[in-house]
């Protein structure tokens, strides 16, 4: 036997976790932050546009997490269904209540044209085969009825931050490395859309904000909280938001009121 047929195997690196293994890992801090400054603040501005297409209507979520989003959404739609591929995040949100099933955004178990309004916030950044995805839920859309879909902007002063400061941690020896990110410019996320989906517009969300931890101040927060509501919808401000709300409509039928 050889020497080199004799030497001890070198070290194992530990596996990668799945995406559904990083969010589950994920989920018993992910509220930790989200009640309060930056992060109330950018769901608001999220959930915003969800009321204005969404009120009185059926709406789904796709990926809906521990159902922060979707609880509040519970309070102006008609219905209210949620989606998520970690069974780590669906535990909250089924203790809260919400009618929510497990599941990939690729292969939603629901029927085609089932709802109004189709949301997804944080979560198509993270799925590789973007424009499946996009086809699946534009499929859960009826006709005249709109999606509002979250993207990563790699030209904002978020993405800078995340370049500068490095990964977050997210749980015990897992960071943002370590699970799938996309970014995409506006340009490149509307050529995701199929045919039977129509551009509406985008929001910009994280537009002016340099790093959350601005919010710790509280009259830097207000300030901060102002310019980000003024920001939001304004034209070439809203370009710039770390998170772009890319907002369509599905071809055919009347056209839902916003």
């Amino acid at each position: 036997m050889t020497t080199s047929a004799m030497s001890p195997p070198g070290p194992v690196a530990p596996p990668v976790p799945t995406t559904q293994a990083y969010y589950d890992r994920f989920a018993a801090g992910y509220e930790a932050e989200r009640h309060h400054g930056y992060h109330r603040l950018i769901d608001e501005l999220e959930l915003g546009l969800v009321r204005r297409y969404g009120e009185g209507r059926d709406v789904f979520e796709a990926g809906c997490g521990t159902g922060l989003l979707l609880r509040e959404a519970a309070t102006f739609a008609r219905s209210a269904v949620g989606l998520d591929l970690s069974r780590g995040m669906l535990l909250p949100a089924r203790a809260r209540g919400l009618r929510v099933v497990q599941g990939s955004l690729t292969d939603v178990p629901l029927p085609a044209a089932s709802f109004d309004l189709v949301y997804s916030m944080k979560v198509l950044a993270h799925v590789p085969p973007i424009e499946r995805a996009i086809a699946e839920l534009a499929r859960l859309v009826r006709p005249g009825g709109h999606l509002l879909l979250e993207f990563y902007n790699p030209w904002s002063l978020r993405t800078l931050a995340k370049r500068v400061g490095g990964p977050s941690h997210i749980a015990a020896g897992t960071t943002e490395n370590d699970v799938y990110t996309r970014y995409d410019t506006l340009a490149r996320a509307r050529t995701y859309l199929p045919p039977e989906l129509e551009f509406v517009g985008v929001r910009g969300v994280r537009v002016v904000t340099p790093t959350s931890k601005v919010f710790a101040l509280a009259p830097l927060g207000r300030l901060f909280s102002w310019a980000e509501r003024a920001a939001c919808d304004a034209p070439l401000l809203r370009n710039l938001g770390g998170f772009l709300v890319l907002i369509a409509r599905k071809r055919g039928g009347a056209a839902a009121r916003p």
